[in-house]
């Protein structure tokens, strides 16, 4: 209520004090500063012995247009990718591309993990199961902080 009264918002005090910028401009010359500008507000009281009780800001939630989710396949992107759309220059490359497209559309780690092995077919520079599973959980590993960081 006071938010809007007011038109203000929380200030980056720590104590959660709130105040207005009225955008009064104080042109009297005692008070320029020495790079030639004047203030923009003038700060008449502050409370500093109370705190203000502010209600959280909650976003309304806008009802969605469609009674049920859309089950329109995807227009730009094949609804159920494969590794041969994602073909790069080295296998290292096209598996980071294809675990990355499957990650975005919410397959687990379990599922990127089947899907490379069983569409891969070149492991030569992967020889042996602990060196295959030891890559594959590095790159689902950094295509996790590559989702989680966008």
């Amino acid at each position: 209520m006071w938010l809007e009264r007011m038109r203000s918002d929380p200030a980056a005090h720590p104590k959660n004090r709130w105040g207005r910028c009225p955008g009064f401009r104080n042109t009297k010359e005692k008070h320029r500063s020495p790079t030639g500008r004047f203030p923009l507000a003038r700060l008449i009281w502050i409370d500093w012995d109370s705190q203000a009780d502010i209600p959280l800001l909650v976003p309304e939630s806008k009802p969605s247009l469609l009674s049920h989710p859309s089950r329109r396949v995807s227009v730009c992107h094949p609804a159920d990718p494969c590794r041969y759309h994602f073909k790069k220059d080295n296998e290292s490359t096209t598996d980071f591309a294809y675990a990355l497209s499957l990650a975005r559309r919410g397959f687990s780690d379990d599922q990127i993990r089947q899907r490379i092995l069983s569409e891969r077919t070149d492991w030569s520079n992967h020889k042996g199961e602990k060196r295959i599973q030891d890559y594959l959980d590095r790159t689902i590993g950094r295509v996790k902080q590559v989702v989680n960081n966008s």
